[in-house]
């Protein structure tokens, strides 16, 4: 391109030039013809104006040579003009870190390949997001997370096809665009090849950072007309991987972009319903086994939307992790069940189960005891129940928190037992009150390995001094089976379905509480 344009401008030059060459002649010959220039030479001799007519040419030769450089250096500053603007168009279609192109660029060449295709053979877009990025920049700082992103954009150049582009779209997205006949067996194979080959150790300094990739694509014309609905398509089957376990890729289909939409109605729902008191605390009974005796009950969300009806928790709890709403519903229901418990007995106790996500607040502690006091709820009735998943991201942190609850009097239960990876480490590492078995042992009791399960947990929990309590119980059998075992606590249908604030007063009413164990008698 620049080629042609400085070939462009000495054709310019050399037009003007011959321009003014013709000019010239023409002038010569007509003073030829007419006899003007021997006339003006018998006037220069018979007048004496030799030095005159000698001036005047070095005169007119200064001005001609001044007009000359003055042409040169304006072209100068012309061609210094296109150059900047050839670099600023270009910075302006690249990614500044990896030189990749950028989304404008992206977007610009799958329109142009969608325009040269009368025909509409199928072409692909992939979206590319990485995996564990964030991590980088906290842990080893932003310069190792350029560094990643730099080889991210190396490794994808080797593994694309000759026709192929790959850009980076911002952040930690990347894009790869394949605009001829992409068929569904060469698509995977290279989704297949970029989470692999992005799985790989990047070498930073002295460490080995490991990221991961999860990969949507869309193809055209089926899923988009052009680059940003192509795009789009992508970026929904994208995040429908991450949902399902990251490190995968997935096919973009219609109903993809159908519950997109549901789930983001759903979630301005969710986001009213918090705000207007829609979703209310419901109560689960606890009881003391063998006796059946109430000690307390467990918050359970509970949300009646006034169109849709009862919404059921394992659809808007996951929405409120993945939209940050989990910490303001989560609260909210701990501050309205402090409200509803403070007229019930002294002995009965309340149970919440605290969202992993919440963990990640350094003042989670400060933040309950804050709504402790808020609604003068004795912290030694609270029971904050949590699962496995809350304590791997970071056990230091974890152990502070739960360390300044139990302090103040708050117990704290270990929730779902024996469905983690890691459960004897955290028991040993931190000091639980309680461990609760999680409800799929409970209900397969009739499998031998289900109940053998049960049996270790509870001869842990009593060889720990760790009092236990079995979810989902909703059978005299069960009960009966658990107690003779040694479990101290029961919970499920067979003591009562969760129910509002003034059904668990019912309950409180015709139940003669009986006091709870000391959580730690057996420490």
């Amino acid at each position: 391109m620049e080629e042609a344009k400085q070939t462009s401008l000495n054709k310019g030059e050399m037009y003007e030039l011959a321009c003014l060459l013709a000019i010239a002649s023409c002038l010569w010959l007509i003073g030829e013809t007419l006899g003007i220039f021997t006339a003006m030479q018998l006037a220069v001799l018979q007048n004496g104006l030799s030095s005159v007519v000698f001036l005047g040419f070095l005169m007119s030769f200064a001005f001609a040579a001044a007009s000359a450089l003055k042409s040169v250096r304006l072209r100068r500053e012309m061609r210094a003009r296109e150059i900047a603007e050839e670099n600023a168009m270009s910075i302006a279609r690249r990614d500044a870190l990896t030189a990749l192109p950028n989304r404008r660029m992206l977007i610009e060449t799958i329109e142009a390949a969608t325009a040269a295709n009368p025909l509409r053979t199928p072409s692909a877009a992939f979206l590319i997001d990485l995996d564990r990025f964030k991590p980088v920049n906290d842990v080893y700082g932003h310069p190792a997370g350029d560094a990643v992103l730099c080889e991210v954009a190396e490794r994808l150049n080797e593994l694309l096809p000759k026709d192929a582009i790959a850009a980076r779209l911002g952040g930690d997205e990347f894009s790869v665009f394949l605009p001829n006949d992409a068929n569904s067996a060469d698509l995977i194979r290279l989704a297949q090849q970029i989470i692999t080959r992005l799985s790989d150790p990047i070498l930073w300094e002295h460490a080995k950072i490991d990221i991961g990739a999860t990969v949507g694509i869309a193809l055209f014309p089926t899923d988009g007309q052009d680059a940003e609905a192509l795009l789009r398509a992508a970026d929904i089957a994208m995040y429908r991987g991450k949902r399902e376990g990251r490190g995968t890729f997935r096919f973009f289909e219609q109903k993809m972009d159908e519950e997109l939409k549901e789930r983001v109605t759903l979630e301005i729902a969710l986001r009213h319903a918090i705000q207007s008191g829609e979703i209310r605390p419901h109560y689960q009974p606890l009881v003391a086994l063998p006796s059946h005796k109430l000690l307390g009950f467990e918050v359970l969300a509970r949300w009646y939307h006034p169109q849709r009806g009862i919404i059921s928790p394992d659809i808007f709890i996951p929405l409120a992790e993945d939209s940050g709403m989990i910490t303001e519903l989560c609260y909210g229901l701990l501050r309205q069940a402090c409200a509803d418990a403070r007229s019930w007995p002294g002995d009965l106790g309340l149970s919440i189960n605290i969202s992993p996500y919440q963990f990640k607040d350094r003042l989670l502690a400060a933040r309950i005891l804050s709504i402790l006091r808020e609604t003068g709820f004795d912290a030694r009735r609270l029971e904050i129940e949590i699962t496995e998943s809350a304590l791997t991201n970071d056990i230091e942190v974890a152990r502070a928190t739960l360390g300044v609850l139990q302090s103040a009097g708050v117990s704290i239960a270990l929730d779902d037992f024996g469905t983690g990876y890691s459960s004897l480490y955290h028991l040993r590492e931190l000091k639980f009150d309680k461990i609760k078995i999680d409800r799929s042992f409970v209900q397969s009791l009739e499998n031998q390995e289900s109940a053998k399960i049960i049996s270790a947990i509870i001869g842990l929990g009593q060889s720990l001094g760790i009092l236990t309590t079995a979810e989902g119980i909703e059978s005299t059998t069960n009960s009966e089976w658990l107690a003779a075992r040694g479990c101290t606590y029961g919970q499920g249908f067979l003591f009562g379905p969760p129910v509002p604030a003034s059904g668990a007063a019912k309950l409180i009413e015709n139940t003669a509480p009986t006091k709870q164990p000391s959580r730690r008698a057996a420490a």
